[in-house]
Formats: structure tokens, C-alpha cells, sequence
């Protein structure tokens, strides 16, 4: 199994997703989270789909925690904030989902 069916695999059963229409939108999101992790790695031209994936699959609690961010933020993008009867949240940066994740350097 590659590293984007698995994260959608365990976010659904961490989160307790069952609705087909949640799945579709988490499957969504870890879809644009290993696109940006790819992105962000900029692999070289001569690197195989099998070598990405063994590369992608140590970057997997980046691109775990990235689709997660995404997903929990699914409907309140943009916001910094919130505070209702006494209650305040506040988001960490999106960026912290992407540590450690740099461009690839290397044969």
C-alpha cells in the first residue's frame, strides 16, 4: 500500500470516519498533503515512483499531521481564532505540519 492510501486508512480510523462523504474529503486532503510534501522535496528527474514512495514514507507523520491540520480545518480556513461561551481555540501554524521537510539533497 503507498504512504497516501495509508494515511487515509489510519485518519479514518483515528478520527472514527464512516461516511462516505467524510472519507472522500479526508482522502482529498492527504491527496494535497503528499502533493505539497513532493513539492516541497523536489525530487530529482531521475528518481523511480518506488524511490519516492520509500521517501515519502519517512515524511509520514509530516504528511499525517498536515492532512489532519487540513481536514480539522475544513470549514473555519483562514481563521485565527475562535472564542464562544468562555471557550477560546487557537491554531498552531500550518507550517509546523512541514518540519524537517526540505528539498531533496543528494543521490
Amino acid at each position: 500500500m503507498d504512504v497516501q492510501n495509508t494515511v487515509v486508512e489510519d485518519l479514518k480510523t483515528e478520527l472514527g470516519i464512516t461516511a462516505i462523504d467524510d472519507v472522500q474529503v479526508l482522502a482529498l486532503k492527504v491527496k494535497n498533503a503528499v502533493s505539497e510534501v513532493k513539492n516541497r522535496r523536489s525530487y530529482p528527474s531521475h528518481f523511480t515512483e518506488e524511490k519516492i514512495q520509500k521517501d515519502l514514507g519517512l515524511l509520514y507523520s509530516n504528511i499525517h499531521d498536515l492532512a489532519l491540520y487540513d481536514y480539522n480545518q475544513s470549514g473555519v480556513e483562514g481563521q485565527t481564532g475562535h472564542s464562544e461561551n468562555g471557550e477560546s481555540r487557537t491554531w498552531k501554524s500550518r507550517d509546523d505540519c512541514l518540519k524537517g521537510v526540505f528539498a531533496w539533497a543528494g543521490f
